[in-house]
């Protein structure tokens, strides 16, 4: 009895993105027993049930009292280890659970006395029979950040990854969101997904294909397996925040096609080939909408492209990853945006080879110490990268990167090492990176959102050009699990921030410590 209350068969559930407290199943999708797609994310419930029972590893967390009538297994479990509501009648399941982050944190050497997050909302997930499933959430944010943070949303007008601000009270912010799909699943071959969301291709901590770094946007995915294939199709709608509108027709509207084949060669190694298109929503001849051209799911989109007569922004690129040992894997990605084999081989600088490239490292049980987790990343993006005539053009949505949160013009070194113990949870991360920041007005390359027509010179261009600037970004936090239904935990942390150039230098340390439901992944490290 105590069991059968903790979760509901998730059917054709997405598994969340972000997932820092299920270890067991990271390890065993990645185990080289078995042949799973594990840079297709988010993964299907479903499919992840086929390696490991995520029933299982949940109820694996139970926690049990021995305080007789006096505190009541119902209240017990609904605080510890259930879902807050469920409903099962007839084929229909579905569970409903609070959402919150209650964050206060302390600026040593801020101008903020003191920082705070404020979210209040709501999770509902559920089945109709054992072919379709549904998901809505709702945020509503109210938050004072660090200064850093602080200079970035109101330059953006966005926090990182949560949508639009409106000033709040003295130096903080008011922000809502929301998300949700509905997904189907017809057969063991197809599923079909429409949604408001955020999507991710890649095994390493960032992607530079596709991230879910930027604000949610509406998608139509739909998902072919067939034999060692995993065949994806992703039709999504951007905005853009930077051309300028009018009040009736709201945000300027971009579309995306992508394609991602992944091919499991073997057990251990999985080579993955992809491909987009961003195209804006009107021409030169008014309302273009979303072009018929794209449509096709099996086409490949670069010809497609130049028979337009080149008028979008075309993007290839591709993701391997390669499991070494029982516990190892090694993975890797390159994006091509744009390149001329002759300028390469020259070795000129020219500014419109843009290519970025990824390669890294995850070991699971290092040392043979149990639940002990080590990954480390090397990202490399050229100047211009992502970047075109005009952000509504450009590798970006609602003014962030589909990609890096960085943007083009760096390289980053990034260390993640993880610890758990029953519900405790401990983790560090270490972030190194290296940018050119635009100078004087001046456009070196780092910002995706300006057109690259404003290049200075057309070659001698190299990574790192403009102001020259590092940052060192330490995060050290601690944790407990308090509810595995939806990853409700306890944190306390210590961030430090280091930024400098030739002429400044930039600290920032804060303490913090907060209630959350850790559902979704938001990148404050840059």
């Amino acid at each position: 009895m105590l069991l059968s209350g903790l979760v509901i068969q998730a059917q054709q559930l997405n598994y969340p993105l972000a997932n820092p407290f299920l270890y067991q199943i990271d390890k065993a999708i990645y185990s080289p027993e078995n042949i799973f797609h594990t840079s297709v994310k988010p993964y299907l419930t479903a499919d992840i049930d086929k390696i490991i029972s995520t029933d299982s590893v949940q109820q694996s967390f139970i926690l049990k009292h021995d305080f007789g009538k006096k505190f009541p297994n119902t209240v017990w479990n609904k605080i510890f280890n259930e879902h807050l509501f469920t409903i099962d009648k007839d084929g229909f399941k579905a569970t409903i659970d609070p959402v919150f982050n209650f964050e206060f944190g302390k600026e040593v050497n801020g101008n903020k006395s003191y920082n705070y997050v404020n979210t209040r909302g709501f999770l509902i997930e559920g089945n109709i029979g054992k072919q379709f499933s549904f998901s809505t959430t709702f945020y509503e944010n109210q938050a004072s950040f660090p200064d850093y943070l602080s200079r970035n949303i109101l330059n953006t007008q966005v926090v990182p990854g949560q949508g639009m601000i409106r000033l709040f009270g003295k130096n903080a912010f008011d922000f809502a969101w929301a998300s949700g799909y509905i997904s189907y699943t017809p057969s063991k071959y197809f599923n079909f997904q429409f949604g408001h969301g955020k999507n991710f291709i890649g095994d390493g901590y960032r992607s530079l294909l596709l991230s879910d770094n930027a604000f949610n946007y509406p998608y139509l995915k739909i998902t072919t397996n067939v034999w060692r294939f995993k065949y994806t199709n992703l039709y999504a709608e951007f905005q853009d925040l930077k051309t300028p509108h009018t009040y009736d027709l709201g945000f300027h509207k971009k579309y995306g096609t992508f394609h991602y084949l992944s091919y499991a060669v073997n057990k251990r190694l999985n080579i993955g080939l992809f491909e987009a298109i961003i195209w804006n929503a009107q021409d030169s001849s008014g309302y273009r909408g979303f072009d018929v051209n794209y449509l096709n799911p099996v086409i490949f989109y670069r010809p497609v492209e130049f028979s337009l007569g080149s008028p979008d922004n075309a993007l290839i690129g591709t993701n391997i990853s390669y499991k070494i040992a029982d516990n190892y894997v090694l993975y890797g990605q390159i994006l091509i945006d744009e390149f001329k084999l002759s300028e390469i081989l020259a070795r000129n600088g020219w500014w419109g080879n843009k290519q970025a490239f990824q390669i890294g490292a995850k070991a699971f049980d290092l040392f043979n110490i149990k639940s002990l987790y080590l990954q480390t990343e090397f990202n490399y993006v050229k100047p211009y990268t992502y970047s075109h005539r005009s952000s509504l053009q450009n590798y970006g949505h609602y003014n962030e990167a589909l990609a890096h949160p960085v943007g083009a013009n760096f390289w980053e070194s990034v260390t993640i090492v993880k610890y758990s113990y029953k519900r405790f949870f401990a983790e560090y991360k270490l972030n190194y990176i290296c940018y050119g920041e635009d100078s004087a007005g001046v456009n070196f390359g780092k910002d995706i959102f300006r057109s690259y027509d404003d290049h200075p010179r057309d070659y001698n261009n190299f990574l790192g050009q403009g102001i020259k600037t590092n940052l060192i970004y330490n995060d050290l936090r601690l944790s407990y699990l308090v509810n595995p239904s939806a990853n409700l935990n306890i944190s306390i942390g210590i961030t430090d921030r280091y930024e400098f150039t030739d002429s400044y230098k930039y600290h920032t340390a804060y303490f913090y410590i907060g209630l959350r439901t850790s559902l979704h992944n938001f990148y404050y490290d840059f």
